[in-house]
């Protein structure tokens, strides 16, 4: 099997509600996520001849995804009282709203799904909260 592997980072905020922890602040990373795609086959005709599919199409088709949480504050949906949210919008706070807790491995799995929604095959997509810690996705 061919493997690609393509990378993008972006920087947001995020809590974890009802954590027991310091996680439960309000606090940012610089997010990396790697997608890897294959084929079994290349292609065989036309401007991509030879290729799985092209890195500039699929580095640009993360980075869209990567850039709707740039410096946002990834928010849970249902985690903030009705006021929080309304004083952070009338400061023109950029909030994201995720189903679930925004936490590495349902970021993997978010990124993961919508890779695979745009065509790819997708293998597995990591999610680096840090250089050291990252969580992966596979099915």
């Amino acid at each position: 099997m061919y493997i690609l592997t393509t990378k993008a980072k972006f920087d947001s905020a995020h809590f974890l509600k009802g954590y027991d922890g310091k996680c439960a602040n309000l606090h940012g990373h610089r997010w990396t996520v790697s997608v890897d795609v294959g084929s079994e086959t290349l292609q065989e005709e036309g401007p991509f001849r030879g290729m799985v599919v092209d890195f500039g199409k699929l580095k640009d088709d993360l980075k869209e995804e990567t850039d709707k949480m740039d410096h946002a504050l990834i928010v849970e949906t249902g985690s903030l009282k009705p006021e929080t949210v309304a004083a952070m919008e009338s400061e023109n706070f950029r909030l994201v709203y995720f189903e679930g807790r925004p936490t590495a491995e349902n970021l993997a799995k978010y990124f993961y799904d919508v890779m695979k929604q745009k065509g790819y095959h997708v293998i597995k997509v990591s999610v680096f909260e840090t250089p050291e810690n990252q969580a992966s996705y596979t099915e």
